[in-house]
């Protein structure tokens, strides 16, 4: 399947009573990365996301998911060439790839993902 989803992150803002709700809800594997504040959530089969403190004062907390793309930068064009709001630029997480935070022309937000070659 083209573009699919590849990423699911909670931005919370008490990312340690997330950990603790899903660790006690789900069969998932919460991995804290080290040097980063940030947790991965492993599902073992499916997508797979993450978990952090929201970075925007005053936003709810929410789910976001990510889209596969082989092109962060010109898909973020694109998404904006046809109406949507670009949220976050695309940004890059060394080691790991690009990202952008898009939404859409209905409000509905996700992000664009392009993973460092080999990846």
């Amino acid at each position: 399947m083209a573009n699919p989803f590849v990423h699911i992150e909670l931005m919370t803002q008490d990312v340690e009573s997330a950990k603790k709700f899903y660790a006690g809800l789900l069969d998932w594997k919460l991995e804290d990365i080290p040097g980063m504040v940030y947790t991965m959530i492993n599902v073992g089969e499916g997508t797979g996301g993450g978990m952090m403190k929201n970075p925007v004062p005053g936003v709810p907390d929410h789910w976001l998911p990510y889209i596969l793309v082989d092109n962060v930068a010109a898909s973020t064009k694109k998404a904006q060439s046809l109406g949507a709001t670009i949220a976050k630029d695309v940004t890059e997480i060394p080691d790991f790839g690009w990202f952008s935070v898009i939404i859409d022309p209905t409000g509905a937000a996700f992000g664009l993902w392009q993973s460092k070659e080999g990846m």
